[in-house]
């Protein structure tokens, strides 16, 4: 296994929520009550706690976009993590922003330590602002941590999203053959959600 999982501190996770769609995009429903998504959505304005740029422009909302999950990538510099894009289609018939760094939960079987939940830390490295006009998209990358022969394997069913800035999720289909390493406690985990980037024309 490579050094990564040799390094990881125990410490206070970062939380979030979720996160979707395997091509297959459903209705938006309302974050739980208990999770770091309903508690801390993004606030308008701002980007992970960055001041964005002033537009008056609205996000985007659940009702806006559609989720689709993209196939895993394993990435060539990091042996056992993948990475799989997460694009959001506008599928309005108005232009709305969507920037910053959404909120990412995988759901699965109930884990005895971790439970049945793994909020995904968030990491602030996409565009400060970003408009999406009507049927264009917008993509995050969800990179994670495969759990290696003889690591306790742990596969989600499902990915949960909300959009930043908002409160209500998208639900997806996970990938069936990709588990993941739980470090639900680990100070810098391999499973993150990174920011939004906007798509190229």
């Amino acid at each position: 296994m490579h050094m990564k999982r040799i390094l990881m501190g125990i410490g206070t996770m970062a939380g979030a929520f979720a996160l979707a769609a395997c091509g297959t995009t459903t209705s938006a429903a309302p974050a739980p009550s208990g999770s770091a998504a309903a508690q801390a959505p993004a606030a308008a304005g701002s980007v992970g706690g960055v001041a964005a740029a002033s537009t008056t422009t609205p996000r985007c909302t659940p009702a806006d976009l559609e989720v689709l999950l993209g196939k895993p990538a394993e990435k060539n510099d990091a042996p056992g993590q993948y990475d799989i894009p997460l694009t959001y289609r506008n599928t309005s018939d108005h232009t709305c922003g969507l920037y910053g760094v959404p909120g990412v939960d995988l759901v699965g079987p109930d884990d005895a330590t971790f439970g049945p939940v793994y909020h995904l830390p968030r990491v602030d490295n996409g565009v400060k602002y970003n408009e999406v006009p009507a049927g264009t998209t917008a993509s995050a990358t969800i990179t994670v941590l495969k759990a290696a022969a003889g690591e306790p394997a742990w596969t989600p069913a499902k990915l949960n999203t909300i959009p930043p800035g908002q409160t209500s999720a998208l639900t997806a289909k996970w990938p069936s053959d990709l588990p993941v390493l739980r470090q639900d406690a680990a100070t810098h985990p391999g499973t993150y959600v990174n920011g939004i980037l906007a798509d190229p024309a």
